[in-house]
């Protein structure tokens, strides 16, 4: 086993971070009293060299959230073929040799989280956002065979608008995942703009965001009747994943 002890999180705006008070709590049940987990909050994905630069031989994995999944690419050495089909990555492995290996372990939380609640007429989904979160959830639809459209706030070729958004869309797509950051604490009024009143207990909403525990737009799902999901099941299955990387 090598001895780097440092983790951390690549992001911007990231003080809430999941991340480190998960590893850190995990460190020291563990009783892995030397490990550091550090929150990396950077305005520009430009300064990540730098923060590997000075230290690289202490490093063992970093996490990447919002808004870096995607840009952080170019810095890697390898990219993990599921990654890189998703052209995502949120997960990277520090090798003996200091090379960077990217990884997807979005795929592996969501699938899990979201396959026990799939019921036989879950057969289309909307996927509210295109940012690096929405690629791993359309890659895992894909696998499950369910059809997807993207809803955006712009018009986007094969892509819907929250205006598009009707009675008869509503009732063809019974699976809503929400990816936007809408809704997140402290903006806790906040729901991305569809038409709830169209949702029924047909209708599974997802939403990544974990705080608050039920969001604006799953609450507004609840009340219709509907299934409700929010993302904290998926953080820890794809953290345990990460884990799993790093220690392999």
């Amino acid at each position: 086993m090598n001895n780097r002890n440092k983790f951390g999180i690549i992001g911007k705006n990231i003080s809430y971070s999941f991340s480190r008070k998960y590893f850190l709590e995990k460190f020291k049940k563990m009783g892995l009293n030397n490990y550091q987990y550090f929150n990396f909050d950077i305005p520009e994905i430009e300064e990540f060299p730098f923060i590997l630069y000075q230290r690289k031989e202490d490093f063992r994995g970093l996490n990447v959230t919002i808004p870096y999944k995607e840009a952080i690419i170019k810095y890697l050495d390898e990219v993990e073929s599921e990654a890189q089909i998703i052209g995502a990555v949120n997960t990277i492995k520090i090798t003996d040799d200091d090379k960077l290996i990217g990884y997807n372990t979005d795929v592996y939380g969501f699938q899990k989280s979201i396959e026990p609640l799939l019921k036989a007429h879950h057969k289309k989904a909307l996927i509210l956002g295109t940012g690096g979160a929405s690629k791993a959830i359309a890659y895992v639809l894909n696998k499950l065979n369910i059809s997807y459209k993207f809803v955006s706030r712009s018009t986007i070729e094969n892509m819907l608008t929250y205006e598009m958004l009707d009675a008869e869309i509503m009732g063809e797509y019974s699976i809503i995942v929400n990816c936007t950051p809408i809704g997140t604490h402290p903006n806790v009024d906040d729901a991305p703009a569809i038409p709830y009143q169209y949702l029924s207990e047909k209708h599974l909403l997802y939403d990544l965001i974990y705080n608050p525990t039920e969001t604006k737009f799953l609450l507004e799902g609840k009340n219709q009747g509907a299934s409700i999901k929010n993302g904290l099941e998926m953080l820890e299955l794809q953290a345990e994943k990460s884990w799993k990387i790093w220690n392999s």
